[in-house]
């Protein structure tokens, strides 16, 4: 070992490719534990694999999780009207891209916020006297092990992991993600897929899917999408670690049926956004039709309603 180079002596692409794995356990974390699974009760999870997240959470982001869950469900509550916590149609998009971070920080001391929206978050021991009351300390202890590990080049490391969440998250997902890309769902809000392979941020990329089924713990709808965080979740449950609660039903079309039954209405409902994106498709393929674009404003404001 020398100075320079620490305990590990890599070369220059080691050095990125155990960021990139750091990086992606920190993402995975954040799309599993924290908002699936904590956020929106879309999955439970074995102790042992919770607690992990809750540790890694502590450790590579200093986030605590009663905070990042009422600010999200806040998010859902208040989306694109006053309040929302991080909306770019409230606040702008340049401010949500490069103050999302500072945004989280101010709503997730709010007292109310944190009263209405946290509930039900981890509350024992080690959250209370470790997690919560020394968030700073996690990562304060991951930059000395990472300096001691890789040298001075560990401290770069250690910065870019410090960065990674404020701008995927705070940024990319709450900003553009609210801003640019395509709709499955025509959803009361923004919301747009930004891509359709969910890969670099966890399968968070699909943000209008999860805006239509935001207690799904799949975020892929259609063939051609991939949400890798889902591919964790099913590789979890498979070794019991992990049991999903709930994913969307699939749509079958039935042309014998004449009758609207209970199926048929409960279907209508869960699947709402998904019809009113079709009629809209409709609509926009015959836009002198009139009738069709009153009833299209009728059920959009039915639905709004309802939500």
């Amino acid at each position: 070992m020398n100075y320079f180079s620490g305990i590990i002596d890599l070369p220059w692409w080691g050095y990125g490719i155990v960021v990139l794995i750091l990086t992606h356990i920190s993402i995975a974390s954040v799309t599993i534990f924290l908002h699936r699974h904590q956020a929106h009760r879309a999955l439970d999870l074995s102790p042992s694999i919770s607690h992990f997240f809750r540790f890694w959470l502590w450790f590579a982001t200093g986030m605590v999780t009663k905070e990042w869950v009422a600010v999200h469900r806040k998010h859902h509550a208040k989306c694109e009207k006053e309040g929302d916590p991080h909306s770019p149609h409230v606040h702008g998009l340049r401010k949500v891209f490069w103050e999302g971070a500072e945004l989280y920080r101010q709503q997730s001391k709010a007292p109310q916020t944190l009263e209405r929206y946290g509930h039900l978050t981890p509350d024992d021991w080690i959250e209370k006297n470790i997690y919560s009351k020394h968030s700073a300390k996690g990562v304060a202890l991951m930059l000395i092990i990472s300096v001691i590990l890789f040298g001075p080049i560990g401290l770069t490391m250690w910065a870019i992991q410090m960065l990674w969440i404020p701008v995927m998250a705070a940024g990319v997902i709450n900003g553009v993600g609210h801003y640019w890309g395509y709709r499955n769902f025509e959803t009361p809000d923004e919301s747009k897929n930004i891509l359709p392979w969910g890969i670099i941020i966890g399968g968070e990329e699909l943000h209008n899917n999860h805006h239509a089924y935001p207690t799904s713990a799949k975020l892929s709808s259609t063939w051609y999408e991939f949400d890798i965080g889902w591919m964790y979740i099913r590789i979890l449950e498979i070794l019991g670690l992990a049991n999903v609660k709930h994913i969307p039903s699939t749509l079958i079309l039935d042309e014998q049926k004449k009758t609207c039954d209970e199926k048929t209405v409960v279907a209508l409902i869960e699947h709402r956004y998904y019809f009113i994106h079709e009629l809209r498709r409709a609509m926009d393929s015959d836009s002198q039709n009139l009738f069709t674009q009153d009833l299209l404003k009728e059920i959009q404001s039915v639905w709004e309603d309802m939500t």
